[in-house]
């Protein structure tokens, strides 16, 4: 390894406060996995596949789990901040790494703007007069300010953002199942786990109408690969990184598959519309005293949480880049709270242009960045399972260490979940309105492409593949 890149490794890792502790990261780890995706995002997908929608959560999140046990394999053969680019760049090449953080940062941006626009939905709840794009801003201008202090007080607050979460799921499920058992509410004498296949069958609206809802349950699943962004600022992340990504069947099963079962037992999937919370109406339908606004404020915290995370990932992937060469080297710069303020900064102006969106078209905006951050997580995924694949090449071939937290299956798991996004990705194409979102890649692929041509013109360093990079050792 060259004395240059020695330098850029130490960089990207000094400087980081390790101030994420075990509760947090858990935490984050399953707030990541609890987002408005399935909170908003999860009606619209009712109303296309009806009961169906519990199988395709159950599927996407086998797969889920095999991205993230061949992420956890690559975290515990080196734990850097900023983690998918550097496994990109280290086994796939400068452009691959490079691409990858800068479509990573995109995701984050967008992914932020449909959480302000659902923030902003929320609140329109309670007050109906207050313009979306006034309440989108306001948020924004908050957790701004709450990323810049520290990163204890980012995940302090994502922990808590996460505990409402989590417990509100729980007392979801609890409620419902109630309901169910001892028939108590104005739902208890219509709710039966018959609603599941009563109201034509359990794929009312055919196999095809439920695949194609495949791309949004994706995009609820957004955000669990966080998990190794803070791996750069955990205090203990061989112990855990590990404990995190183990537990997430059971949270799929619990908190994605559990809560829908049981919310579409209750009440039945004709009555749910595009645009409202599932979870809302189930309480409004349930009839409990404030029930509705109790589980809206919940809603409100899940999206905030997640365009809290979104601002801490843009942040530190962008000072990743910088270390490599491939950002301007003004993203390097830590405050004196150890946190990458000028990256977090960029990233909430352009998050601002969600707020643009909530002014001129609020009822599509929603629509529209959601399948944008999908196409960008579909990107970030497959680098991670092709880097876990090339790992694998390298340690079955002796030229690299093997990894602590080994993937069961190999890279077999891999091989199925490429294949699966692939998939994915055809069915977006297919839909005439997600469709949008593959144009947009494309003329941000055409950007990046010409970004590293001047990159190469300017610093043919950067754009170099060093071979001993795969020599590495921890």
């Amino acid at each position: 390894m060259t004395s240059a890149q020695v330098d850029t490794e130490k960089t990207s890792e000094e400087g980081y406060e390790r101030g994420l502790g075990s509760r947090q990261v858990q935490m984050i780890a399953i707030g990541g996995a609890i987002g408005v995706g399935l909170f908003l995002g999860a009606g619209a997908n009712i109303a296309k596949a009806g009961p169906s929608l519990i199988f395709m959560y159950a599927l996407a999140g086998v797969i889920i789990f095999f991205i993230m046990r061949a992420l956890g394999e690559l975290l515990l053969y080196r734990p850097v901040s900023g983690s998918f680019a550097e496994y990109s760049r280290e086994f796939l090449g400068p452009f691959f790494g490079y691409f990858t953080g800068w479509t990573y940062w995109l995701m984050w941006v967008v992914t932020g703007m449909a959480e302000l626009t659902a923030a902003a939905i929320y609140v329109n709840y309670w007050f109906p007069a207050v313009p979306q794009w006034v309440t989108a801003l306001v948020f924004l201008v908050i957790l701004f300010g709450v990323n810049l202090i520290s990163v204890k007080l980012f995940g302090e607050l994502e922990f808590w953002f996460s505990m409402v979460k989590v417990t509100a799921l729980i007392g979801m499920i609890v409620i419902g199942l109630g309901v169910l058992t001892f028939g108590f509410s104005s739902a208890g004498d219509t709710a039966a786990v018959s609603n599941l296949w009563a109201f034509d069958g359990f794929f009312p609206k055919g196999i095809g109408s439920s695949l194609m809802t495949l791309q949004g349950v994706m995009f609820a699943y957004l955000a669990v690969e966080l998990v190794g962004v803070t791996a750069g600022e955990s205090e203990n992340p061989e112990k855990t990184l590990p404990k995190a990504i183990n537990t997430l069947p059971w949270r799929i099963a619990l908190f994605y598959v559990g809560a829908l079962t049981v919310i579409l037992c209750v009440v039945k999937w004709t009555e749910f519309a595009p645009g409202v919370s599932p979870f809302v109406a189930a309480f409004a339908k349930i009839g409990i005293p404030a029930g509705a606004g109790i589980v809206n404020f919940v809603v409100l915290t899940a999206a905030l949480s997640s365009c809290n995370s979104g601002m801490y990932s843009t942040g530190r992937m962008l000072r990743n880049l910088a270390d490599s060469g491939e950002a301007p080297a003004a993203f390097r710069k830590l405050s004196s709270t150890k946190t990458p303020a000028f990256g977090i900064f960029v990233s909430v102006l352009f998050m601002g242009i969600g707020v643009v969106l909530n002014y001129v078209v609020p009822e599509k905006a929603f629509g529209y960045v959601t399948s944008v951050a999908t196409a960008a997580g579909i990107w970030t995924w497959l680098m991670i399972l092709i880097s876990h694949v090339l790992y694998r090449r390298a340690v079955d071939a002796g030229r690299l260490p093997a990894s602590a937290f080994p993937a069961p299956g190999g890279s077999k798991c891999s091989y199925v979940a490429i294949a699966f996004l692939l998939f994915v990705t055809g069915l977006i194409a297919y839909d005439a309105d997600a469709r949008v979102c593959l144009y947009v890649m494309a003329g941000w692929a055409a950007a990046l492409a010409i970004g590293w041509a001047v990159l190469k013109s300017r610093n043919p360093e950067v754009t170099r593949r060093h071979d001993a990079e795969l020599e590495k050792t921890h």
